[in-house]
């Protein structure tokens, strides 16, 4: 049997001391999801314990790219604290993080709470109070990114620290499947993407979480803030490096590793 405290003492053991560890699914090859899940609710439950608050919500493996490479249908998710906010144009100091990649994406920021089942589209819209350019510095505890699905899903889905834009929109001033997205990296193009890279529409991988969450009970709540997935590839990141992302309509979010 799963020793569900144990997996998630390894993990947590491994952030604090900035030590990569073996994947959990080397010793425990038959991880259920549901259980990868409980690994991660048992860190999020001792961080708020600690003090720390929950702010949001992470989707990730939104893209049919990296669902293929996992070999699942569906994305994931992680939860977001409010130790994790990094300022627009700020800095983050390598021993703030581990092995650090970069994501550009589109945040929601929720003025309703968005209970599943059967959330759609439009209940998503209706219930945003803005968007937002975001960067995600997704980070693993596993050493080397040597992962699958319910390692990650244990690790918080790899989730690191987040940056948000600084002008906040309108969703009815944008069409969220056509944003256009650049994301720079020492001032040189990484790689581009669209709104409609995630499931179509971020506002269908929003639907799909406060869906998914029902079923533990769990409701996406006003002021949350929903990163929404990646609209490219991940960057990894050195010390030095300066990342900036624009999205049409949307602004630009900027973020340095020192």
């Amino acid at each position: 049997m799963v020793n569900i405290q144990n997996l998630a003492d390894q993990l947590y053991q491994a952030e604090i001391k900035r030590d990569g560890t073996d994947a959990l699914t080397v010793q425990e090859p038959d991880l259920t999801l549901d259980e990868a899940y409980a690994v991660q609710l048992e860190n999020i439950n001792k961080k708020c314990e600690q003090g720390q608050q929950i702010v949001g919500k992470k989707i990730g493996l939104t893209s049919k790219a990296m669902q293929n490479l996992l070999g699942v249908d569906e994305p994931d998710y992680g939860h977001l604290l409010d130790e994790m906010v990094v300022e627009n144009g700020s800095d983050i100091l390598m021993d703030q993080v581990m092995q650090p990649k970069v994501e550009a994406e589109i945040a929601f920021v929720l003025k309703q709470d968005l209970q599943g089942p059967n959330v759609n589209v439009l209940d998503v819209l209706q219930a945003t109070d803005y968007v937002l350019p975001a960067l995600e510095i997704v980070d693993s505890r596993v050493q080397d990114w040597k992962i699958s699905l319910p390692d990650t899903i244990a690790d918080n889905a790899s989730s690191g620290l987040y940056v948000l834009g600084g002008t906040p929109v309108k969703v009815d001033e944008t069409h969220l499947p056509q944003i256009g997205m650049v994301l720079s990296k020492n001032g040189e193009i990484e790689n581009t993407g669209v709104g409609a890279a995630c499931m179509g529409d971020p506002a269908t991988c929003v639907a799909w979480l406060a869906n998914k969450l029902s079923a533990f009970d769990i409701t996406l709540k006003a002021g949350e803030v929903i990163l929404s997935g990646a609209l490219s590839a991940a960057i990894d990141a050195e010390a030095g490096d300066h990342f900036s992302a624009k999205l049409a309509q949307l602004g630009e979010v900027s973020v340095k590793f020192k």
